[in-house]
């Protein structure tokens, strides 16, 4: 499960203290919601279904894999799915490559989705041997589902723009500098992360 209110809180709480900018942001914005996924194999497919379509576009490629699949999509069912069928549920050539080698991964055990390393770097990397997973869905994936309190999505243009409105820096900064910056805000950066999203969504800021 992602991180909790109460985990969210605590870690602004701790940030803001530290923080004046950030602390006169709270008080205007207020604390954001949590941002929940389930974890395991099928949070990861629905990412690779919903890269690069909208949210719609997503949800009817999703509704016609559950019809041909079954409501759990158990992996080695797409794997035994023919290329006309998946296609035929939307996916194109590139997302039936990618979403075949979550599930070899899956299958095949080289992919333990329960047991994924305890080290943030070392999860990533995991989760980045999936074709179609980079960086960026491998963090969502780790901040949203397993809840890991320091994660940092650095290369998300919402979280640096965020940022530049948290501190009222004259643009917004690179992944490089984002990453950088936040060195000074572990262990809680994933509080940060969430609350950069709620900052840059929320037009009164």
């Amino acid at each position: 499960m992602g991180l909790s209110g109460e985990a969210i809180r605590a870690g602004l709480d701790d940030i803001a203290a530290r923080e004046p900018k950030f602390a006169s942001a709270l008080d205007r914005a207020g604390y954001p919601e949590p941002r929940i996924r389930a974890t395991g194999y099928r949070t990861l497919l629905r990412t690779i279904v919903g890269q690069q379509v909208s949210v719609a576009a997503a949800a009817s490629v999703w509704n016609k894999l559950e019809a041909l699949l079954g409501e759990d999509m158990p992996p080695e069912l797409l794997l035994q799915a023919s290329f006309d069928d998946l296609r035929a549920c939307g996916l194109s050539r590139q997302k039936q490559g990618y979403a075949r080698s979550l599930c070899e991964l899956v299958v095949a055990n080289e992919l333990d989705l329960d047991d994924l390393p305890a080290d943030d770097e070392e999860a990533i990397a995991q989760l980045t041997r999936i074709k179609g997973i980079g960086r960026w869905s491998a963090e969502i994936y780790l901040l949203f589902a397993e809840g890991r309190a320091d994660i940092w999505p650095a290369g998300d243009l919402a979280v640096q723009a965020g940022l530049a409105r948290l501190l009222e820096l004259a643009e917004r900064p690179d992944e490089k500098a984002a990453r950088a910056m936040a060195e000074a805000w572990r262990p809680h950066r994933g509080a940060l992360a969430i609350f950069t999203w709620h900052v840059y969504n929320n037009p009164a800021l």
